[in-house]
C-alpha cells in the first residue's frame, strides 16, 4: 500500500473524522459542502450510475472521490455494511462556526433542542426533519454525542446542512424558549417565532428539571385521549410544520 491507498488513508483519519455511511449520506454531505477526503465502494459503476439517477448535481464530484475497493475491505472499514455498499469519511466542521450560527441574531428559523436525548435513531431522525424544515440548528444536551455514526447516518449526511452541536441548558442560544410537554398550552393558538428555541424532552422522562426552568412558555401537540405520546421526530416535525405556517387559531 502507498501513501495514496485509501485504506491507509481511511485508518490514518478514521478516529477524528465523521463517518459517511451510505450513498445518501454520502450525497447529502457532499451537496452541502462538506470536506470528503476519502469515499470508498464496492462498485464504483453502480454508484455512479445511482449518482446519475439520484443526484446528477453532484455525480462529478462523486466520480472524483470514489474508489473502488473488494466487498471484504469495504466491510473491514464500516461497523454495519450499507445495502448501497458505499462509505466515506469527513472532516467534522468545527464548533465554533456552528456556534456563531446558533447564536447569529436576528435568527430566521427555531433552533430545536433535544434534552437529554437516548435514542440515535431519533436524533438522527430530527436532524433530517430540521434540514428539511430550514432550521437553524438541531441542539441536544446530555450524553448522547449528536455526530455518532448511527445519528449520521440516520440523518442522512444532513449534519452538514444545519448547525448539529451538544451544549448545556446553560448555554443554549437566546431566543423565545418554548418546550413541549403534555401540561401545555394547545399550539395551534400560538404563533411560534422565528427566532423560538423549540425544546423537547427525552422519549422517556420528558423534559428535565433544569430545561424546565429556563422555559418561557410550555406547549402541548394535539393528541387523543388514551394515546400515550408521539415519537420524538414526529412531535418536532408537527412543531416545525406549525411554525412553518406562521399562523395560530383561536381555540
Amino acid at each position: 500500500m502507498t501513501a495514496a491507498d485509501p485504506v491507509t488513508c481511511w485508518h490514518r483519519l478514521a478516529d477524528a473524522s465523521v463517518l459517511l455511511d451510505g450513498f445518501h449520506t454520502l450525497k447529502h454531505a457532499v451537496r452541502f459542502a462538506a470536506e470528503v477526503p476519502v469515499a470508498v465502494t464496492v462498485d464504483r459503476a453502480a454508484t455512479l450510475a445511482l449518482a446519475d439517477e439520484l443526484a446528477p448535481d453532484v455525480r462529478d464530484t462523486l466520480d472524483a472521490l470514489l474508489t473502488e475497493v473488494p466487498e471484504p475491505t469495504y466491510r473491514s472499514l464500516v461497523p454495519r455494511p450499507h445495502p448501497t455498499a458505499v462509505a466515506a469519511l469527513a472532516v467534522r466542521p468545527p464548533r465554533a462556526a456552528h456556534l456563531e450560527k446558533l447564536a447569529h441574531s436576528p435568527r430566521t428559523a427555531p433552533v430545536i433542542v433535544l434534552d437529554n436525548p437516548r435514542n440515535l435513531g431519533n436524533v438522527g431522525a430530527v436532524i433530517r426533519l430540521a434540514a428539511g424544515f430550514g432550521a437553524t440548528g438541531v441542539v441536544t444536551t446530555g450524553t448522547l454525542d449528536p455526530w455518532h455514526p448511527t445519528v449520521v447516518r440516520g440523518g442522512a449526511g444532513l449534519h452538514f446542512a444545519t448547525a448539529v452541536e451538544r451544549l448545556t441548558v446553560e448555554e443554549l442560544p437566546a431566543g423565545p424558549l418554548f418546550a413541549l410537554d403534555p401540561e401545555g398550552d394547545d399550539i395551534r393558538g400560538m404563533k411560534l417565532p422565528d427566532d423560538a428555541v423549540l425544546a423537547f424532552g427525552s422519549e422517556r422522562s420528558g423534559l428535565s428539571a433544569g430545561l424546565r426552568a429556563h422555559t418561557d412558555h410550555l406547549l402541548s401537540l394535539p393528541m387523543r385521549p388514551q394515546v400515550s405520546s408521539y415519537n420524538l421526530a414526529t412531535s418536532v416535525g408537527m412543531t416545525l410544520y406549525h411554525w412553518s405556517t406562521g399562523t395560530a387559531a383561536p381555540l
